[in-house]
């Protein structure tokens, strides 16, 4: 059993590599490389069951990589590819919704597999077939729309060694399945995009009018440290965000909660939108702030979402502190 009090504020070994650069998560390894994301859901085994946006299976019928999920931030059906299977990660957030103490069904990336799965599910997407299938009943008919291509999963998907190569190849086959349109969404907790392998995947993306979604949860280096239990330094990722947001306009996502009934506080509210201000300030360009809250099962048992004024007012802080940049607001069993 979890004991979720102690482990809401115990500090992680998690972070730097410890075996290659291209595989780079020691600790807690499991074969292959990848890094927790931010919003899985804790029954990554499950298949089957209704589409809702708390609910989001990376296992879906016989697919081992590819799944679509009920997305409140994509506005619809976002079609997932999972390049980290193995669970691996070098965060450790008290909100990860990635059940760990249940093993991976796979742990490595069988690519031929990966672009079989993605070409079935546009086409099935593509004739209606799709929804028709139980999981997408229930949906109402502003839901059922297919909104973008997202690289999410089981951790962090730039950690993938071939993350250029996947990249340019689900361009390749959206375009071939009549998806040109379709945009493709990174969502990466910015550690690894100052790598050159990864920045090559991240441009391709650009090309096609994709976009990067950039985690940012913290304002302080002692709360990121609670929330992301990482050795990483925060400054790192502070300037890989910065470096980034020069480069192109970036999303920044930001997931605030309850930590033992509290909410963040005014200080820590007010120091993350310092951060936003200071990636502005140094030519960074954000073309668009998520607030949200938990939507399904975290890690630690201490985090519960904030009620909907509470998100609304960090959402209005931001907006205040950055006149000029879409906020959107996002709520916890709300899909709208």
């Amino acid at each position: 059993m979890r004991q979720a009090a102690p482990r809401c504020l115990r500090p992680t070994g998690r972070g730097e590599p410890q075996t290659s650069p291209e595989r780079p998560f020691g600790e807690n390894s499991g074969g292959g490389g990848s890094a927790r994301a931010d919003y899985n859901e804790r029954m990554s085994e499950s298949r089957g069951g209704p589409l809702r946006i708390d609910r989001h299976p990376r296992l879906y019928r016989e697919n081992r990589y590819v799944y679509p999920v009920l997305s409140r931030r994509a506005h619809g059906i976002s079609i997932g590819v999972n390049l980290n299977p193995d669970k691996i990660c070098n965060f450790d957030c008290i909100y990860c919704q990635v059940d760990r103490e249940v093993a991976p069904v796979v742990r490595d990336v069988d690519e031929a597999r990966l672009f079989d799965e993605l070409r079935d599910t546009l086409r099935q997407a593509k004739s209606g077939a799709l929804f028709e299938r139980e999981e997408f009943r229930a949906l109402q008919p502003h839901e059922r729309e297919i909104r973008d291509l997202t690289f999410a999963g089981d951790g962090e998907p730039p950690s993938y060694p071939n993350f250029s190569g996947v990249v340019r190849e689900t361009i390749r086959i959206k375009k071939e399945e009549g998806f040109a349109p379709l945009p493709i969404n990174l969502l990466t907790n910015a550690t690894l995009i100052d790598r050159p392998r990864v920045q090559e995947g991240m441009r391709l993306i650009d090309a096609d009018g994709g976009a990067h979604w950039l985690k940012l949860d913290a304002g302080t280096d002692a709360y990121y440290k609670l929330v992301e239990r990482t050795t990483i330094p925060f400054a790192r990722v502070l300037d890989n965000i910065a470096a980034a947001a020069r480069e192109r306009p970036v999303v920044i996502q930001s997931l605030f909660m309850r930590i033992r009934e509290e909410a963040p506080p005014a200080a820590e509210i007010d120091a993350w939108c310092g951060r936003l201000e200071a990636i502005v300030k140094q030519g960074g360009a954000i073309r668009l702030v998520q607030v949200y809250t938990v939507a399904r099962p975290p890690a630690e048992s201490c985090v519960t979402p904030l009620a909907d004024a509470e998100v609304d007012r960090i959402a209005f802080e931001a907006r205040r502190r950055l006149p000029g940049i879409a906020v959107e607001s996002f709520y916890s069993g709300r899909f709208e």
